[in-house]
This record gives structure tokens, sequence and C-alpha cells, in this order.
């Protein structure tokens, strides 16, 4: 008999993803399966899912290790940076551990030095992100997939041929669309959940090495979501926030919880674990399959490209589609250029969507948690 699951259990499953995962990269690992390690949403992910590997985010967000990493680093560098070198230098990652090999993209000076110092004891492949978005960048951009490619056959002694890499982009396509229906529920108003239960499948999917069984898990999930708010299930009539900048997860969620234990509810997420990873798909009927993957990852919206118009665009049509009422934009400390660039999203969220606009700077420590509870609290209020 099939066991019916209530839809907190089915929420509360998707956040131990990641800690269920560290036995599953284990056996992976035992069942010779390449594992490659990565740190950035612009990784193109489907090269190693054609070849059969399974691939991870490394991206650390704990301050466990931290002080570990600033015995090498400096300590006025980008938490997320510190994190991700100290895990990887003490061996407490078990997905840096287990990894054959870790992929790096040149998106900041800091992580680009991070993997210098990771490459003394770790294999490191770096690649070459352009830090623009004209067609000059996409060629180079493909070139670089075509590179990595080449660099996987070589390292592990197989051919990725054109069609398993079709397939590969036809599955983590699927994956996107599910996901994207999933958030899209957030239009509705009243919200039908919390958006910190939507974080929780929207990273949590990111550690479930069989990407093929995401659309189908994640697919159930919308369905009874929406036959539960058919029948009234849903949350009261809040102010409606979008989260922008920084990566979230982990010890970051403290501003997530800030947003909806003071009266406001988190309706999409602009940053690296929400929409900006999942909105678009690869084009599997292209002619050139490298250049088609190429350019859906090269439109990724990031402060680190120069200018950052894919990023206004995607968080114009998020304010205008869900109806926010405010917009929330957490940095971290010495992430230079997202925080460099608040001024261009306050003043575009302010002057031309014409709504309230909250930035905030924190760090992987608890020590700011009432300062955010205060700052957030206020904010809602005013909203």
């Amino acid at each position: 008999m099939e066991i019916i699951k209530e839809l907190p259990e089915v929420f509360e499953e998707f956040a131990d993803a990641r800690k269920n995962s560290f036995l599953a990269v284990k056996e992976l690992k035992e069942k010779n399966v390449p594992v490659i390690g990565s740190y950035c949403t612009y990784f193109p992910q489907e090269i190693p899912m054609a070849m059969g590997a399974a691939s991870v985010s490394l991206c650390s967000t704990s301050d466990e290790t931290i002080a570990d990493a600033e015995k090498d680093l400096p300590k006025n560098l980008c938490p997320l940076i510190k994190s991700s070198y100290g895990f990887a230098k003490t061996d407490k990652c078990p997905f840096f551990y287990f990894s054959d090999v870790v992929v790096g993209e040149t998106t900041c000076d800091g992580k680009k030095k991070m993997y210098e110092y990771m490459g003394e004891f770790k294999d490191v492949f770096i690649m070459e992100l352009p830090n623009t978005q004209r067609e000059a960048a996409l060629k180079l951009w493909k070139e670089e997939i075509i590179c990595f490619k080449e660099y996987l056959e070589s390292k592990f002694g197989v051919e990725i041929t054109e069609n398993q890499l079709r397939q590969a982009c036809k599955t983590n396509n699927q994956v996107r669309s599910s996901l994207k229906g999933l958030y899209e529920l957030m239009k509705n108003d009243p919200c039908p959940i919390t958006g910190y239960d939507l974080f929780k499948v929207l990273y949590g999917s990111s550690f479930k090495f069989d990407r093929s069984l995401i659309p189908a898990e994640v697919d159930a999930l919308v369905e009874k979501i929406k036959k539960e708010y058919a029948e009234g299930k849903m949350l009261e009539k809040k102010p409606r926030i979008l989260i922008t900048g920084c990566p979230i997860g982990g010890a970051t969620e403290k501003v997530i919880r800030a947003v909806e234990e003071n009266g406001g509810v988190v309706v999409t997420y602009e940053n690296c674990s929400g929409a900006k990873s999942i909105d678009k798909n690869i084009d599997v009927e292209a002619e050139d399959i490298y250049e088609a993957i190429a350019r859906r990852y090269l439109d990724i919206g990031c402060s680190v490209m120069t200018p950052d118009t894919n990023r206004f665009e995607l968080l114009g049509r998020l304010i205008d589609e869900y109806k926010v009422d405010g917009v929330l934009e957490m940095t971290l400390q010495a992430c230079h250029t997202y925080n460099v660039e608040t001024l261009a999203i306050k003043k575009y969220v302010t002057e031309q969507k014409d709504i309230p606009y909250l930035a905030v700077e924190t760090d992987y420590s608890q020590t700011d948690v009432g300062q955010l509870n205060t700052r957030i609290a206020a904010f809602i209020e005013m909203l």
C-alpha cells in the first residue's frame, strides 16, 4: 500500500537531501562512478551528465571551517570562498573528498586565487568564463565547454557523443521545467506554501545525483500543492518579498526566516539557487549543441557580467509576474561585484519599478540574527 505523505514531510525530505547525499556520493565512488565537483551556476552540468558522471555543488555555506581557511586566506575575503576552501583543506566536506575533479569558473578574483591554492592538493580544472555576454564572448565560452568535454574524455578514458549530450540536455531541461512549475505556484495570492518550503525543494533538488528522477518527484509535489490549494489550504495574505543577491543556503537561510517570521512571505528568489539557474532551457534542436549549451549558460545574469543586463531583465520580470511588494537584496561581506551592483539594483527597483528595496550585508555567523530581524521586520511593517 502506498503511503501518502503530508506536504511538510515532503519538504523536509528535500531539506535533508544534502545530508542524505553524503552517503550516496560514497556509494557512487564504490561503484566507480566519476564525481565532478563544481562551485557555480555557470557550470555546464550536461557535459559530465553525458558521460554518466555525477556532479555536485561544493559551495560551502557554514562558518565551521573559516578559521582554518584564514590561516591561508585574508580575513576580509568573501565567506563563501573562505568556507569552501576551509572545507576542502580540512577534508570535512564529503563531496569534495569524493570528487575526482573540481571545476572552477573564473567568476571573481577571490575564487580564481582559491582555485590556485586548491590545485596544490586536488585535481582542479579551470573554465575561463568571459565577463561579458557579447557574441565574441559566446565563441570563447563555447571553446571552453568543448575543452572541458575533451578534458573529461582524456581523464576518464571515455567518449562523449553528441547524442549523449543532447539526451543530457533534454533531461536537465525537464528538471528545470519541473522546478519552474513549482516556483510559479507562488504567483498565487495568497501563496500556497511558504518561501522557506519552496527553497527547501529548490536547494535540496541540486543534491539528487540521478537527475532523471527529479521531474516526477517535483511534478507530483506540484499536483499535491495545487489540490490542497483548491481545497482552501493556503497561507494568509502577506507582503510579498523577492530575494536577490548572493547565493543563499545554509547559514544565510537566516534571511529567509527573518522575512517569514516577521510577517512576510518570500514569493520568489532571483539568486543562484532560485530562478537564475532554472529560468532558461537549452535548445536541444539546435544544429550546434555546444553553442546552444554555451548560449544558455552565458545568458545567466550575474554581477560578474558587464553590463549585467540579463539580471535586470529577469528581476523585472519576476517583480511583475509575482506581484512583488518589496525587494530584499542579500549580499555577503567582501563580495565586491554584488556589493557594488546594489546601487544599480536599488535604482532599478525604486525608480523604474517603484517598489521598496532593502539591502542587507551578512556573513556565515549567527551574530547578526537580531539585527537582521529588526531591520527586516521594520521593512515589512512599512509595506
